[in-house]
């Protein structure tokens, strides 16, 4: 017997049952924590860094907050209701809001599914390799995981896919980044009269929190078997996902802000273009960005598809589920293969405008959110379906604060992608 199950044998009973609850019951709530760092949220943060250096680092304490929050009830929902969100839409407010609500998420979800295969493609050209090679196998990869796998078995893998976010860690403290002013203004906020950085706050709140991440992790919660029973257990990942993921948005702004800022602040183009800002501070660092930004982009790849597909067959009454075979749920699959080939698709045509396409899907991000999270909290208040677990009233302060600052901001992120746009 190991040293480390030799000491869990010696533990209580009771702790020793929780323990196992827990382990048996990770899964969604890191995943969707974690992967929400993807291609779009690593730019964000290695833009933030690379512009503005140290000061948004104040930012992600409020951030980890608001995503431990929205989280949190969409995860008590699934574990109470056994239903996934836009199912308990339908239900509640009727067919045709949730088809209004799903078309808008598909297209959302559809040009992030895009920038994510970008991501792919920008990383491993950084080594010469072509896009028209990487993205049509990462298309073939994800689509194989899922269609020919099993939920226990794509779990595994994403699960995998998390541990892999270290390279960020990593390479942060290669580059040896001021310490003593990253602690300084990590818990000091500061406010600047500049439409850049702004814009860039806005930009980093509405890269943590999107629609997609709700939908998801109450489908995963559910497909999983987590009933309110295991939920104190269950709550626990979700709160050590949301907490990973700040951290590792932590690292990548001091990567950014010690290699890119102290030398030449400026705006970067893509994550690929941070990877190589590190390069003078060492081939380890450049690499491991580099094998960062591949995995968040191939992870991203496959679950937000899924997360689409999850959503929009639960809302519209389809058979939906990673534990079905093809024949056994077509739509969901069907719609899964189309977001990959239309994602991998558009990104190897010659000049297609991908940058405004993102801008374009913040616009939708923007005009979703708001709804979504009103939503989750009428729901998650009714008696009828959550029992003894709706929020306290605490709880419901927190969260209706959380969701006017969230309007506000989405609001503003939309008129300012709009502007962008133009």
């Amino acid at each position: 017997m190991t040293t480390v199950a030799a000491r869990i044998a010696r533990l209580p009973g009771r702790v020793r049952y929780h323990i196992a609850v827990f382990f048996a019951v990770i899964g969604p709530g890191f995943i969707t924590a974690v992967v929400d760092n993807d291609a779009g949220g690593i730019y964000t943060y290695s833009q933030a860094g690379a512009r503005f250096g140290y000061l948004p680092l104040w930012t992600l304490m409020p951030i980890a907050l608001v995503l431990i929050i929205t989280q949190e009830m969409c995860s008590r929902m699934g574990a109470v209701t056994g239903k996934g969100l836009s199912d308990l839409i339908r239900e509640e407010f009727g067919l045709r809001l949730t088809f209004l609500m799903m078309t808008l998420l598909v297209l959302t979800n559809l040009t992030n599914v895009m920038a994510n295969f970008a991501g792919v493609a920008s990383s491993l050209e950084l080594f010469r390799v072509s896009r028209y090679i990487t993205v049509p196998l990462a298309a073939v990869a994800v689509w194989l995981l899922i269609v020919k796998g099993s939920y226990r078995s794509a779990e595994k893998v994403f699960l995998i896919a998390c541990v892999f976010y270290v390279t960020y860690v990593i390479s942060g403290i290669l580059v040896k980044p001021d310490w003593k002013e990253a602690a300084v203004y990590s818990v000091r906020p500061v406010l600047l009269l500049d439409s850049a950085y702004i814009e860039m706050l806005i930009g980093m709140v509405g890269t943590t929190i999107a629609p997609w991440m709700q939908f998801y992790l109450q489908a995963a919660v559910v497909e999983k078997g987590v009933t309110a029973k295991e939920y104190a257990e269950s709550r626990v990942e979700v709160v050590v996902g949301c907490i990973m993921t700040v951290v590792i948005a932590f690292f990548v702004i001091v990567a950014c802000a010690g290699a890119i800022w102290t030398v030449a602040p400026r705006d970067i183009r893509d994550a690929a273009e941070a990877a190589l800002g590190l390069r003078p501070f060492g081939e380890y660092a450049f690499l491991l960005f580099s094998a960062g930004l591949l995995n968040a982009s191939l992870f991203a790849a496959c679950i937000l598809p899924l997360s689409t597909a999850y959503s929009v067959c639960e809302g519209l009454g389809f058979e939906s589920g990673v534990n079905k075979r093809f024949r056994e749920a077509p739509i969901f699959y069907w719609l899964y293969t189309l977001l990959i080939v239309i994602g991998a698709g558009v990104v190897l045509l010659p000049g297609f405008p991908l940058i405004r396409m993102i801008l374009f899907s913040q616009v939708v991000n923007g005009v979703l959110l708001p709804f979504v999270l009103i939503f989750m909290i009428l729901l998650v208040n009714k008696r009828e379906l959550m029992g003894e677990w709706v929020n306290s009233r605490s709880y419901n302060l927190v969260a209706w604060v959380t969701v006017v600052v969230m309007i506000g901001l989405t609001l503003a992120l939309t008129g300012l992608s709009l502007r962008g746009l133009r």
